[in-house]
């Protein structure tokens, strides 16, 4: 008997001390109620508790997810859209996540919902479907301040997907087909003037060169004539009468032994033939 009572005494000392003594992580924390009235946060570490008058409520601090079924909301427009997203939050104020509130995350499930149909009512489709980011903002700042008082914090609100009724999917689509079709066009333009702008920029180019060769060909051209006239002149400058004469004679001389029977001399041809008249009547003097 004695034996038997033994193992009952170390079995309630067992549970006693289970019951006392908890070990809490660095990420948890311990709302202790005292007789029905919170004591307070405990944690981390070794936690003492008094039996059955404390009654400990584990609390996690780590960052959490909520999974938010697609939810269907009417847009400014009137236009129906489902949408779908992922809510972060945690615990920043321990007791009053246990005191304040049942169960935070359902809390925050629900009010997530009426928040996003009021949001997404103020916009119209265009600005829900290119302003995601936009709305995850005020969906974070709208919860955050219902979550503030329950001790939690909204860290990120992020949509994974937004879709719009089958009638303006297909409406999208064809706008996207006519958007494409149109910067096709537009791209295809845009080389034919670049071409266009290429090819002219070369003939004109080319036309340059030619005028450009033309006008150094000229000027070559002319100075070779200067320089032609100019060895003329000074050659011409250097020759006397009597050489021009003899020139003259040697030119009748070829003359006379053409075939012609008639020729014809300018009047100026006299004045030439002066010098050896001159000379000739000279000659004659002196033989006489």
């Amino acid at each position: 008997m004695f034996g038997v009572a033994l193992l009952v005494i170390l079995f309630f000392a067992v549970v006693l001390l289970y019951k006392m003594i908890k070990v809490v992580k660095e990420y948890e924390r311990i709302v202790v109620f005292r007789l029905g009235r919170s004591a307070g946060e405990k944690g981390p570490g070794l936690v003492l508790l008094i039996p059955v008058n404390d009654v400990p409520v584990w609390v996690d601090l780590r960052e959490h997810f909520l999974d938010i079924p697609r939810q269907t909301c009417i847009t400014k427009d009137n236009a129906s859209i489902a949408i779908d997203f992922l809510i972060y939050w945690k615990v920043t104020d321990p007791e009053s996540s246990v005191v304040k509130v049942k169960d935070f995350a359902g809390a925050t499930q629900g009010i997530a919902t009426t928040t996003l149909r009021a949001v997404v009512g103020d916009i119209a489709l265009d600005d829900v479907l290119a302003k995601r980011e936009e709305i995850n903002n005020v969906l974070r700042g709208k919860l955050d301040e219902v979550t503030h008082r329950w001790g939690g914090k909204v860290t990120s609100v992020e949509i994974r997907e937004i879709e719009p009724p089958k009638i303006i999917q297909e409406a999208m689509t064809k706008q996207m087909s006519a958007e494409r079709s149109r910067r096709a066009v537009v791209t295809e333009a845009d080389g034919t003037r670049q071409a266009k702008i290429t090819v002219a920029e070369g003939e004109k180019q080319a036309a340059i060169l030619e005028a450009e060769g033309a006008r150094q060909a000229a000027i070559l051209r002319a100075e070779g004539y200067a320089l032609a006239l100019e060895k003329i002149f000074s050659v011409a400058r250097t020759v006397d009468a009597n050489t021009m004469s003899l020139q003259y004679l040697e030119t009748l001389k070829s003359l006379g032994a053409s075939p012609a029977t008639k020729f014809v001399f300018p009047m100026e041809f006299a004045s030439f033939l002066k010098p050896f008249v001159g000379f000739g009547a000279r000659a004659g003097g002196d033989a006489k």
